[in-house]
Order: structure tokens, then C-alpha cells, then sequence
């Protein structure tokens, strides 16, 4: 049974996205503030994080970067505000996806079904490939460079497994957004340029003459292999 931990200080909020996911078959912890959803994550890590941003003690944002320093873990933002730049802090500190209050509970058991459905997505069971001192196993879904393991969140290690798939071909944000955020995905495509951002980071230590990702502008990215 997959485990859902709920980061919401608001009651009501929490059990009723408590009681729709378990009636659809998750097992939920539920956590009232930043510091017990730390405790609680790191005594069992979930299989996803449902996380509101305005919390006690410390906010959502701060709480995922806590957790994208430890672990991929994918995890959903909640929270009352629609503002962009709060969509894009979200995004771009690793969040998977991102909901505005009110929702829908049966929206986000569909949300929190579709994420967790993402990283089986770019997996052959069997293939494994070195571009140079960066190696990708792809039924594992690891990324190694120079030895070490390189941690990315689902989103962003299916990112760069369809870039890898598909070496020295551009791919448009558009196709990144369809087979990555799927068909459903309603934000900006400003989603795709914050995870190859991210992606950048991550290798930042890749030597240029190995490879890289390059944007070709107007276009899309490519990962750019000698």
C-alpha cells in the first residue's frame, strides 16, 4: 500500500483529503506543521507529500528544501494563493505539481494517482548508458556522474531520461510537457525551462566536452552528446 503524508494545518482540509485518499487505498499520515512532517518523513518516508505552503514553524517551501536536500520523494503543493510566483517557487524548488485551494478532492487523489504513475513512465527494464563520466540506468531510474549519484525529483529525472533518449535530437517543450506533465497539465510551460534549469545544476560538473543540455532557442533542448 502506497503512503500519503498530508502537511496541512488546516483540519477540515485534512480530513477530508485524509478520508478520499484512504477510500482510495492509500495508507495517510497526517502532520500539522513543518517540523512534525520532517519528523514524520524522515521516521517513514512517504511515497508522496502533500504539502501546503503557509504552515507553522516554517513554510512549505522551506520544508521541500529540506526534502529535496535528502530524497526525490515526489511532492504536491497546496496552498490558498494563486499567484504565479508562488506557482513557480514551487516548481522550481523541486515541487512535482502544484494545486490552488479550493479544489476538488477527487482532483487531487487524481493528481496524487497521476504522479505517482510518472516514473515508471521512462523505465525499458534494461537499459543502461555512459555519455562520457555520466551514466543513466534507466529501468533503475539512477543518474550517476563521476561515480557519484546524483538525486533529482521524478519530474526532473523524467526530464532528462526522455533528453536521453533521444541524444543530440531536439525536443520542444510541447513534447515535454505531453509525455512528461501529460496531456492534463494546465500551468505554465515556463514549468519545463525551471527543471532543465534544475537538470543544469545537478551536472553542473559534467565536462562540457562530454556533453550538455543545450537550448536552441525558439525551438527546445537537446542533450548534446560528443
Amino acid at each position: 500500500m502506497k503512503s500519503i503524508l498530508i502537511v496541512e494545518d488546516e483540519e477540515a482540509i485534512a480530513r477530508v483529503l485524509s478520508a478520499y485518499l484512504r477510500k482510495a487505498g492509500f495508507h495517510v499520515t497526517r502532520a500539522a506543521d513543518g517540523r512534525s512532517a520532517l519528523e514524520a518523513f524522515e521516521v517513514a518516508p512517504p511515497s508522496l507529500i502533500l504539502l501546503d505552503i503557509m504552515l507553522p514553524n516554517m513554510d512549505g517551501f522551506e520544508l521541500l528544501g529540506l526534502i529535496r536536500e535528502k530524497s526525490s520523494c515526489p511532492v504536491i503543493m497546496l496552498t490558498a494563493r494563486d499567484g504565479i510566483n508562488d506557482r513557480l517557487a514551487g516548481l522550481d524548488g523541486g515541487a512535482d505539481d502544484y494545486m490552488s485551494k479550493p479544489f476538488i478532492p477527487e482532483e487531487v487523489v487524481a493528481r496524487v494517482n497521476a504522479v505517482l504513475r510518472r516514473p515508471s513512465q521512462w523505465s525499458d527494464g534494461s537499459r543502461k548508458r555512459h555519455f562520457g563520466s555520466l551514466f543513466i540506468d534507466y529501468s533503475a531510474r539512477s543518474v550517476f556522474l563521476n561515480g557519484a549519484e546524483v538525486s533529482l525529483s521524478p519530474r526532473d529525472m523524467s526530464v532528462l531520461l526522455f533528453l536521453a533518449e533521444r541524444p543530440n535530437q531536439i525536443c520542444t517543450r510541447d513534447q515535454l510537457l505531453e509525455h512528461v506533465w501529460e496531456m492534463d497539465y494546465e500551468g505554465s510551460d515556463r514549468a519545463v525551462d525551471l527543471s532543465i534549469k534544475r537538470l543544469r545544476q545537478a551536472l553542473s560538473h559534467w565536462p562540457d566536452s562530454e556533453g550538455e543540455i543545450r537550448t536552441l532557442r525558439g525551438t527546445g533542448y537537446q542533450l548534446w552528446t560528443t
